[in-house]
């Protein structure tokens, strides 16, 4: 069920981009990156059970300009003040991003090794394929990777990206379960979709991630279940990252992600 864990974006370098990726998706992709881990929001988190009943409501500032501990700072969680097993939570959280982060600017790497791998980091863009087209945008496939890839199983789920043919900017990125997954002997998801959406919060800039939505359900042992959450971001100010101070440059591709 690791597909639906919340986004917490870490951005660095640009992309090398190959010849064989489609030059609109490789525009799309480089004015992501080019704006990467430029943004402070506030992030709220909406959980839900199966039955469409809300379990969890979160509230959170992130501000990449800040120290890693003060990163994320929760906000209420259902309404109430956060307790302090909630503020050490999410103060841990970005305590861990900073050490991935400085070991592998440590190791010369700009990607996440030995840590969850996000679904960006996983799309084959050389692969890529035009799955449809209307007046405004151009739906890319893209497949995922095989080698290294222990999260997403390339034959079992599909990636959609749509990109606007005026700002050459996403729209969106789609994820799908195509057919029903065992991911342990006593789990089987049987249905699993993400969304993550982008608008414009600045005409200057290119467009960021605004929503990100999960949903999706399993079995354990025969008992079925599910569980959905949505993400938005709101109130977004430009704010120049924190790492860029040290020179760091992380994670290339890990804004896209679930």
């Amino acid at each position: 069920m690791r597909l639906f864990v919340v986004l917490m974006i870490a951005f660095g370098a640009a992309l090398p981009v190959r010849a064989a990726v489609p030059p609109l998706l490789a525009d799309a992709i480089q004015k992501v990156l080019a704006d990467a881990n430029r943004w402070a929001f506030t992030q709220t988190i909406v959980e839900e059970n199966g039955k469409g009943e809300e379990t969890k409501r979160t509230v959170v500032r992130y501000d990449p300009s800040k120290t890693y501990a003060d990163q994320y700072v929760v906000l209420s969680v259902d309404g109430k003040p956060p307790s302090e097993s909630d503020r050490s939570k999410y103060r841990r959280r970005g305590e861990r991003r900073g050490e991935r982060m400085e070991k592998a600017e440590s190791e010369g790497r700009t990607d996440t090794v030995g840590s969850r791998q996000s679904l960006g980091e996983l799309m084959d863009l050389d692969g890529a394929t035009q799955a449809a087209e209307d007046r405004t945008s151009v739906m890319f496939e893209v497949p995922l990777r095989k080698e290294g890839n222990k999260r997403l199983p390339p034959e079992k789920f599909l990636v959609l990206a749509r990109v606007n043919k005026t700002t050459r900017a996403f729209e969106r990125v789609e994820v799908k379960l195509r057919e029903p997954l065992r991911a342990a002997l006593v789990v089987n998801i049987k249905s699993g979709e993400g969304l993550i959406e982008f608008k414009s919060v600045d005409p200057k800039f290119a467009p960021t991630i605004s929503r990100l939505e999960g949903t999706g359900a399993y079995s354990i042992l025969f008992i079925p279940g599910g569980r959905s959450y949505e993400v938005r971001h709101t109130d977004f100010k430009r704010v120049k990252p924190y790492a860029e101070r040290f020179g760091v440059q992380i994670g290339t591709m890990q804004a896209i992600d679930f």
